[in-house]
């Protein structure tokens, strides 16, 4: 159903209204200094800090190196890579399309995209948003396919990668399970239902009328960005460059300031009733449980105060940003550096300027604690696995997966171990964890199909990947 021109009208005035100078912003207390302290030094990186209330920056400040080749600090005005603190830009396009009528949340991905896997029970666009779809983690299966961190890859590929699965991590709606595939698909929606790239889409309808100059989605990795800050991971003797060449967006890409990105934390509050609404709607599973997760935002609690917020990490970058609606308050953290987290840095900032509405710490949890279901881990619970591989001959030999368009090879190795060796990646040795089962760096292999002595086929899970069909070729 289209929404009436009228309504439209006003969510444009209320988004152009939120425009209005912030005003300027005052320096950050001596008890926030004190919270990032490590990261002050002029010999590593660290990050923008800001403190907005009521839409206006109240108070930011910069804390250890933007870039470290040519001895740049971090400001507020640096720019920052936000990783998945991204996807609620991507989902406010899709909530304005659903709002204009030009998408309908409920309707199945492949409306929108042909080419998607026709599953028996299809995804729709809301289990997209809502990360209850089942659709496998794209950067899980282009790691699982052989590619490194390191490697190079380009958007058709990662379609080509999701449109290759003929199977999901569990039925639409009755999970929650993070996937980066999902909101990169949606960036795909915007375009296919727009015409204009999701870059061109969130410029021409939230980053211009908002006036934030110093923001993009940044989809060609070779583009020049002033007072971009450089990711960096520590080493033993320092740091190193830590950033990407991949291209997508939708899921991660966004890159914005701290002073820019007041304009956005304004407008979920001003950006229309409708819009804010949609929002801040929470997902709902089969079950008739309701997620924590709504449209790129996530509703947690701190101290019996109320958030909504999110993380994310990538590469060299962490950030976060949560907001407190009760009190007008939020805070972001932009960091370019991969061993810190923003959340909990943020979270100790609000106890500096809210401390008098919160729940005493000792009743809340530990001080600095924020739950959130915005980044689970990526990780699944694994027993211990042994040393030993008992039989493995019944394990040795090469096995393919379509979905993935690579062959694993698993081989002898020493006396009594194993060996897998796939695409590009390093020899990965594998242990058992029970009869059948064999683990090694994050993956589980559960082995079926014994005939003539050997195994025929595994199933591969790995974090937000799940059951994945191998079959021998030997």
């Amino acid at each position: 159903m289209k929404v009436s021109q009228p309504i439209v009208a006003t969510t444009v005035a209320a988004l152009l209204a939120a425009c209005s100078p912030p005003g300027e912003p005052g320096e950050l207390p001596p008890a926030v200094d004190a919270v990032f302290a490590e990261y002050a030094g002029g010999d590593g990186p660290g990050c923008s800090v800001g403190v907005i209330r009521d839409g206006r920056l109240i108070g930011s400040g910069g804390y250890g190196m933007a870039n470290l080749d040519h001895g740049i600090p971090n400001r507020p005005s640096t720019v920052f890579r936000m990783a998945s603190v991204s996807k609620q830009v991507t989902a406010g396009a899709i909530a304005l399309l659903a709002l204009r009528g030009d998408l309908d949340l409920d309707a199945p991905v492949r409306r929108y995209l042909p080419d998607f896997p026709d599953y028996p029970d299809p995804p729709t666009v809301r289990h997209l948003v809502h990360h209850t779809s089942g659709v496998r983690d794209y950067v899980g299966l282009m790691r699982l396919a052989g590619y490194r961190d390191e490697d190079f890859y380009t958007n058709p590929e990662v379609l080509a990668a999701i449109n290759r699965q003929r199977g999901l991590n569990f039925r639409p709606g009755a999970e929650y399970l993070y996937s980066n595939a999902g909101y990169f698909l949606l960036g795909q929606i915007v375009a296919g239902v727009t015409g204009q790239s999701l870059r061109e889409f969130a410029e021409s309808h939230f980053f211009a009328p908002l006036g934030m100059t110093d923001t993009h989605f940044h989809d060609d990795h070779n583009e020049i960005v002033a007072r971009r800050a450089i990711g960096y991971s520590p080493t033993d003797d320092g740091f190193r460059i830590n950033v990407t060449t991949l291209d997508m967006v939708g899921d991660g890409g966004l890159f914005t300031s701290v002073e820019d990105w007041v304009a956005w934390d304004r407008n979920l509050e001003t950006g229309g009733p409708d819009w804010v609404a949609l929002m801040h709607r929470r997902g709902v599973l089969n079950s008739g449980d309701t997620i924590p997760y709504a449209f790129g935002i996530s509703h947690g609690e701190h101290r019996g105060l109320a958030t909504v917020g999110h993380g994310g990490a990538w590469v060299g970058y962490r950030t976060a940003m949560t907001r407190y609606p009760e009190t007008g308050y939020s805070f972001v953290a932009l960091c370019n550096r991969s061993r810190i987290n923003p959340t909990g840095l943020i979270a100790a900032t609000a106890e500096v300027y809210l401390e008098d509405r919160m729940a005493p710490a000792e009743d809340a949890g530990e001080a600095g604690e924020e739950t959130s279901a915005a980044t689970p881990p990526d990780e699944t619970e694994a027993a211990a696995p042994s040393e030993e591989i008992t039989g493995r001959d019944r394990y040795a030999g090469s096995f393919y997966s379509p979905e993935l368009d690579a062959t694993y090879h698993i081989r002898a190795s020493g006396a009594e171990g194993l060996t897998l060796r796939a695409g590009r990646w390093d020899p990965v040795t594998m242990l058992q964890a029970d009869d059948g089962v064999l683990r090694g760096q994050g993956l589980t292999f559960r082995f079926a199909d014994f005939a003539a002595g050997r195994f025929r086929s595994f199933m591969l899970d790995a974090g937000r990947v799940r059951n994945l069909r191998f079959t021998r070729l030997e």
